[in-house]
């Protein structure tokens, strides 16, 4: 079914994501959803009109139809992608890269984009290069099992079983979603028992009586249901769950009354430029991620302005050669069962044999031009508080008991704050061995000591973080400590209603001030480390030394009442190199090395003593 006005939609929907991801459109993600009603709606309309014409479905058929033309296009991009990868990321990371592309290949890569806790509204510093395989993978898992719970409804009782059953799968799937955007959202949003009902939405329109159909005002709630969606929407949305109404009930309204569109959205979605970005709808969306963050990963920043207008340029010319010389080909050429089952089987074969080469070609080691080498395992290790269960995760609010040190001894410090204070643990850890004093560790990813309000994002709650400084203080009013060491990451997004980051972090700082007063003799504020603009072991292995040295300052904030500990003279001179005295100086884009940590454990010992703390 190649109505212009559905062509319309799809281009639509390719456009949102493709301004999303190039950073010009907050909520243009919602686009993956208006395929999804999309989808729902003609490959239920496909299947019922079978069953109602023969009394029956070919699956074989179906099925080799979906690979003819899904396979083929997707295929190309992933090989291809795969080969510009393995060439331009460093050879640090290729076992991940590797690990992707197989995934991928195999059409199970939501699954484990969920499981390697990969968050599509919040990517890191080095995303994967086909993430956005995951909705490919959704749709194919609903191909594999749509055709036969059509089949055997249609049987058990003809078109109006089809529809009962459809809106109780529907239901069930929304309401699982709405479940799981709360209490998983990660899960949530790559499940696809958790985005079927968005299928499920496109499927019951064919089951919309006639007489409904007739009203032009759907056009126009869509469109400013999608407009404030897509302008309205940022990565902070909880989504699916009830965000999701909007995209996909706009969408399942302008299929309903695809026949009676006002004039001017009708002309509009006829427009020839309209028309070939549908058509080119898929390749474009195949393109456009790994067009966009490869130049990243190789330039080691951000892409300007400019550089992204260009991406977008080069992703709409390799779409067009896709669609011209791959999609239609293929689209209007016949081929024999056998010969697309073993055409498919070979190219997933020959994908995953490159993924295996591709991960075998990662080398553990950063080996500097000057000829330094460092053991990446080393680098990227985390403090032992991560292993050992005493740093929280999202969701967990009851702090671990977790003691080092001298663990009988009177004297107790304890260290408090999110990842930006646990990677303090190895200098601190150190000093305690070496001075005899307790060290108590409360640190949880995302939660800084100070008691800072953020955006609830992915698997974040404020609401978890309280919960967990509550606790916390609990603890430290029954150990009555020498001191507590605070501290925090500053750059989290800062919600509305602040005029500057200071003001937002000295109110969290003042509330912590708060809390903790009469409980320790000494509250101590150990200022944030510089920021890095990339990722330094990624950077290290791929470019010269002194190209990495780019990191920013952070200026320190406190309020009165905190002791002050700044650690940026130790890690910054004229620049903030690195690599300091022979170690790398961080673990990723964000966090001082565990290393780099224990070499600092003197300088840290200086300044907490001329605080006035006694460390014996």
């Amino acid at each position: 079914m190649r109505l212009p006005q559905i062509q319309g939609i799809r281009a639509l929907a390719v456009v949102l994501v493709l301004l999303y991801h190039a950073k010009f459109l907050p909520g243009g993600y919602i686009g993956v959803d208006i395929f999804y009603v999309i989808s729902g709606y003609l490959i239920t309309s496909l299947l019922l009109r079978e069953c109602e014409k023969t009394d029956g479905i070919s699956f074989a058929r179906f099925y080799l139809r979906r690979i003819k033309r899904l396979l083929p296009a997707s295929s190309l991009v992933l090989i291809i992608t795969a080969l510009v990868s393995w060439w331009v990321y460093p050879s640090i990371l290729r076992a991940d890269l590797g690990r992707d592309i197989a995934a991928a290949s195999l059409y199970i890569s939501n699954y484990f984009f969920a499981l390697w806790q990969m968050d599509y509204q919040n990517l890191d510093a080095i995303p994967p290069v086909v993430i956005h395989y995951w909705s490919l993978a959704v749709e194919e898992q609903f191909y594999l099992l749509w055709p036969l719970i059509i089949y055997l409804l249609y049987k058990f009782g003809k078109r109006r079983t089809v529809g009962i059953g459809i809106a109780v799968i529907t239901l069930m799937s929304f309401l699982l979603s709405l479940f799981l955007t709360s209490a998983s959202p990660l899960w949530a949003f790559y499940f696809l028992p958790t985005r079927a009902w968005e299928l499920g939405i496109g499927a019951l329109v064919l089951f919309v009586p006639a007489k409904w159909r007739d009203f032009q005002g759907f056009a126009w709630l869509a469109v400013i249901a999608i407009g404030y969606s897509a302008a309205r929407f940022t990565d902070a949305t909880a989504f699916p769950g009830t965000a999701a109404l909007f995209p996909v009930l706009a969408t399942a309204l302008t299929l309903a009354s695809v026949k009676n569109w006002p004039k001017v959205i009708d002309t509009s979605s006829r427009l020839p430029v309209i028309q070939w970005l549908g058509n080119i709808s898929y390749p474009l969306y195949l393109w456009h991620w790994p067009v966009l963050v490869i130049p990243n990963l190789y330039l080691g920043r951000d892409l300007s302005i400019m550089e992204r207008l260009m991406a977008i340029l080069l992703t709409l010319i390799l779409a067009d050669l896709t669609h011209r010389f791959v999609e239609q080909p293929l689209r209007v050429r016949e081929f024999s069962r056998t010969r697309i089952l073993a055409s498919a089987v070979l190219i997933t074969i020959l994908t995953l044999i490159l993924s295996i080469i591709i991960i075998n070609s990662h080398n553990n080691q950063v080996i500097l031009k000057s000829g330094e080498q460092f053991s990446l395992e080393s680098v990227l290790a985390q403090p032992k508080i991560y292993q050992d269960g005493c740093h929280l995760e999202n969701g967990q609010t009851i702090p671990a008991q977790c003691t080092y040190g001298t663990k009988d001894s009177r004297r107790k410090i304890v260290l408090f704050g999110d990842s930006h204070a646990a990677q303090w643990f190895p200098a601190l850890e150190k000093m305690a061995y070496e001075n005899g004093f307790a060290l108590i560790s409360f640190t949880k990813s995302a939660c800084p000591g100070p008691a800072i309000r953020k955006v609830n994002k992915g698997g974040y709650k404020n609401s978890d973080c309280s919960k967990w400084r509550d606790n916390v203080y609990k603890r430290i009013a029954e150990l009555k400590p020498e001191a507590v060491l605070v501290s925090g990451m500053k750059y989290f997004q800062r919600p509305e209603g602040y005029q500057s980051r200071a003001q937002w972090w000295q109110e969290g700082q003042r509330k912590t001030l708060l809390a903790l007063r009469g409980l320790t003799p000494k509250v101590i504020y150990i200022a944030d480390t510089p920021h890095p603009k990339q990722d330094i072991p990624s950077c290290l292995s791929s470019k010269k030394a002194r190209d990495c040295d780019n990191t920013e300052r952070t200026p320190s904030i406190t309020v009165d009442g905190y002791l002050l500990v700044d650690p940026t003279p130790w890690l910054c001179a004229r620049n903030c190199p690195a690599v300091l005295d022979g170690i790398v100086t961080y673990r990723d884009a964000s966090h001082i090395s565990v290393e780099m940590s224990t070499s600092l454990s003197a300088q840290m010992a200086r300044a907490l003593r001329a605080l006035g703390l006694d460390l014996g």
